[in-house]
């Protein structure tokens, strides 16, 4: 931990926005210790909705407007929890997410935007799409510039103008005609100065975009609009865009809400309950009413900030008094846009690119995050100590693990303790006990905590050690958990071993095992492991089975290692991580019965692909080939290594097979990067190997045959 301070309060930020977002980069550059930081968001990353038009028009990729909430998170030590908050228990002071336990917090705070949805409207649901959230529309928009057609446009405010002028510059660019009405209920484009909806009307008409008023949306149907009244509007593509809703969900909050939104005083604070703040769109400001818009939550950031670090610390409240007129900078679809403040409303190409450069410049304050630098070593140290550090931070999971040579020399040197009923003992995946007639297996493994929830993490280090039983082709039968957690509160001991056996029994419980006791301690920071037996029905899988002509199945990709690195040092995208995490807690049984005819399976975990493959060899007496092209990669792992990004284990790892030394590369340095609840690795008889691949498919998308096991002893790349 960073801080001698045990933990003993909880902030919960609830979503994603921009308020949020910048709150999370203060908070880095300035943490309360003491306190842990929660944020909790349906993805791992956040449009920046002042850039969708853009987005739609096609000037932007989707990477250019996400902000990546996972690198914010880790600059600034915050737990990242992905899912939607069904549920705020005021009185128990719990946030609830479905298939989880419940956040606890002292202080929360609500920043979830809005909604362009429209469910009282008939056939909206199944036949229309909102403009907000971004993610259904943006990926329904591409499916659609595939085979385009009419589009139908709800709302004819700024937002459904700009949209519908977006979209027309995109159908233009791709080749096509474009067709697009927008109706609007009143009259459109009000809140705007004279001018400037005059200038914006000119450009619908220069676009050839129709545009209906003081109409009403009777129904949507699969190809138009019908209007009150029976007049049909064609569209194979209806947006809705009519202003501003708030998510239904803060109707059961129980806070006080004003239209929908939740009412804040000055310093943003809900009106009945002050262990609540909310900012952004879903706040109604009590004292100083304004529009939705993304400029009010930008300057709301520093005081929620400030806020929630005074309720923390005791210092003083500040108070947030918006501004009462703002610049609105309305994109024209073309790289153009349109600039009103009230009095004059200038527009053209130089408004785009000033609009632009501010968009790109919140943007990049948002992205250009830099590790915190590493602790100076202590004068009077050791010269040797010295000599030992370096100033990468240490990985966590198997990245931690110690190397593979000073374990063998330490094993070899112990020996082997004489019993008959011990029939395998160090050196496979799990030893074998004989009890009578009955085999069982047992292993034990122990991870440094990667990821800051608890939950998540119980979750993958239980898989992580579940994996050597299925390796050997035994079933799971009792774990014993050892939790070492970092100084906490006695509030937060509890919550935090909640969520850790949690995460434990889900994964127990799909893996038919009973957790049956364990041991916690408290040290420096968290560290998760699990003693796992298994009941052998058969043959156990040793590594000692492989035989030539086997072909070598791999049935995860690899780069776990990298990727994670890549996080600690704010490299990995927040994507690349989430989908590394995901498929780390999804627990590999199914895999491993789909492998049951191999003739030896191992699991891929520290030592890296290489190093496990080459035990196995060794343990078989024989060789193997393996085919670089063809061994899967983790999303991003790639790119990362390309960059230099290894993890702290890594050098370890290919120092231990010197004769891979000449293999150079990012991909070759991928065969030595520590996998956390990695993959399985079988030598299966080459005359079923295809058949084994087709069966594994439905557990392992992302199995493939990497090579083959020969007669030639030592590892050689193809």
């Amino acid at each position: 931990m960073d801080s001698e301070l045990p933990l003993g309060a909880e902030v919960v930020l609830v979503g994603g926005g921009h308020a949020h977002a910048l709150l999370l980069k203060r908070w880095g550059m300035n943490p309360v210790p003491g306190v842990r930081l929660t944020v909790v968001n349906p993805a791992p990353s956040a449009p920046y909705t002042g850039m969708l038009p853009g987005y739609i028009a096609g000037h932007y990729g989707r990477d250019d407007l996400e902000i990546d909430l996972v690198r914010l998170a880790r600059f600034a030590g915050a737990r990242l929890v992905l899912g939607i908050v069904h549920q705020i228990d005021r009185a128990a002071k719990t946030i609830h997410i479905e298939g989880r336990p419940p956040l606890p917090y002292d202080i929360a705070s609500i920043d979830i935007g809005i909604s362009s949805n429209m469910p009282e409207i008939k056939g909206f649901s199944e036949h229309g799409v909102a403009a907000k959230p971004l993610g259904p529309y943006a990926l329904r928009w591409l499916d659609f510039l595939a085979a385009p057609g009419p589009v139908g446009v709800i709302g004819g405010g700024v937002a459904g103008v700009e949209l519908a002028l977006a979209m027309a510059h995109r159908l233009v660019r791709e080749g096509h005609r474009p067709e697009i009405t927008v109706v609007e209920a009143a009259t459109a484009l009000t809140g705007l100065s004279e001018i400037a909806a005059g200038k914006l009307r000119q450009a619908l008409q220069a676009a050839g975009i129709k545009l209906i008023e003081n109409a009403e949306v009777a129904e949507v149907t699969p190809d138009g609009i019908l209007l009150r009244g029976g007049a049909h509007v064609p569209s194979a593509f209806t947006v809705g865009a009519a202003g501003a809703r708030p998510f239904e969900c803060l109707k059961n909050t129980g806070l006080t809400l004003q239209d929908g939104y939740i009412s804040v005083g000055p310093d943003l604070r809900s009106l009945n309950d002050p262990s609540i703040y909310a900012a952004g769109d879903c706040a109604h400001l009590s004292h100083a009413p304004r529009p939705k818009a993304g400029v009010f939550a930008v300057r709301a950031a520093p005081v929620l900030t400030h806020n929630i670090r005074a309720d923390l610390t005791g210092q003083q409240r500040r108070s947030f008094q918006p501004q009462a007129r703002y610049l609105k900078l309305i994109s024209l679809g073309r790289k153009a846009a349109l600039a009103d403040r009230g009095v004059v409303a200038p527009s053209g190409n130089w408004v785009w690119a000033w609009k632009d450069w501010i968009d790109q410049r919140f943007m990049k304050s948002l992205s250009a995050l830099e590790p915190m630098a590493p602790t100076p070593a202590p004068k009077g140290a050791a010269l040797v100590a010295l000599g030992e550090a370096d100033d990468l931070p240490l990985c966590g999971g198997c990245g931690a693990k110690v190397a593979s040579g000073t374990l063998d020399t330490v094993l070899t040197k112990q020996g082997q303790t004489a019993r008959s009923d011990v029939v395998l003992a160090s050196g496979d995946d799990a030893a074998i006990l004989r009890l009578g007639t009955a085999e069982q297996v047992i292993s034990t493994d122990h991870l440094r905590s990667f990821w800051p929830d608890p939950y998540l993490s119980a979750k993958i280090a239980l898989c992580h050690a579940l994996g050597d039983v299925w390796a050997m082709g035994a079933e799971p039968q009792a774990i014993l958990a050892q939790i070492t957690l970092p100084r906490l509160s006695a509030k937060l001991q509890d919550a935090w071993l909640t969520d850790i056996m949690a995460g434990a029994s889900d994964v127990a419980d799909v893996a038919g095992a009973a957790i049956v006791g364990g041991h916690t301690s408290v040290g420096a920071e968290l560290t998760l492991g699990f003693t796992v037996t298994g009941i052998l029905r058969g043959d156990a899988k040793a590594q000692s089975r492989a035989k030539p002509g086997d072909a070598l199945i791999l049935t995860r990709p690899i780069g776990n290692g990298v990727i994670l690195a890549g996080e600690m040092r704010l490299l990995a995208r927040g994507t690349e991580v989430v989908t590394a995490l995901k498929r780390m807690a999804t627990p590999s049984q199914d895999a491993a019965m789909a492998l049951c005819r191999a003739n030896a399976i191992t699991d891929v975990t520290g030592f890296g692909l290489a190093g496990h493959l080459d035990r196995m060899m060794r343990a078989s007496g024989v060789g193997a080939e393996i085919r670089l092209e063809d061994v899967p990669l983790a999303v991003g792992a790639l790119r990362l290594a390309r960059n230099g990004v290894q993890s702290s284990l890594y050098a370890a790892n290919r120092a231990a097979l010197p004769g891979l030394a000449s293999e150079t590369g990012p991909r070759a340095d991928l065969l030595f990067d520590p996998q956390t609840a990695g993959g399985y690795l079988a030598s299966v008889p080459g005359s079923i190997a295809d058949e084994v691949l087709e069966g594994l498919k439905a557990h392992a998308p992302d199995a493939r045959i990497i090579g083959r096991v020969t007669a030639t002893a030592g590892l050689r790349l193809v």
